[in-house]
């Protein structure tokens, strides 16, 4: 069964106790304004304002070193790890709703259910 997906995320792992300086950071640094201080209502999400058009960039309270990561949105998140793998990724856990995968390269990434609707114009169709 065909399915869908495109970047989704640039997520910044930050290795804080708490992420306010970090949004203030980026938020100058990337000329974003602050769109939520405190996604999930736990101080470990927060996110800058993008437009549709562009990723999602959220900040995440991490206990491993800070670095960057990227997310993969998809209406199928089985189908599209499967599809990755094939190409020489790993999946390293499920977490909640989606994969932390690993690409031969040794970067990590998540594929992740669809974050906005529409997907927008950067979709991929994988049959």
């Amino acid at each position: 069964m065909p399915h869908h997906s495109r970047l989704s995320t640039l997520v910044l792992d930050c290795k804080v106790d708490d992420l306010q300086a970090s949004l203030e950071f980026w938020s100058a640094a990337l000329g974003k304004p602050i769109a939520d201080l405190d996604q999930d209502g736990d101080g470990r999400y927060a996110e800058l304002g993008t437009d549709a058009d562009e990723p999602i960039i959220l900040l995440q309270k991490v206990d491993h070193e800070s670095r960057v990561h990227l997310d993969i949105e998809t209406d199928d998140v089985d189908a599209e790890a499967e599809r990755l793998e094939k190409l020489g990724a790993r999946k390293v856990a499920f977490v909640h709703r989606w994969w932390v995968m690993e690409a031969p390269s040794g970067h990590r990434f998540c594929v992740v259910r669809q974050q906005r609707k529409p997907f927008g114009p950067h979709l991929n169709r994988w049959e």
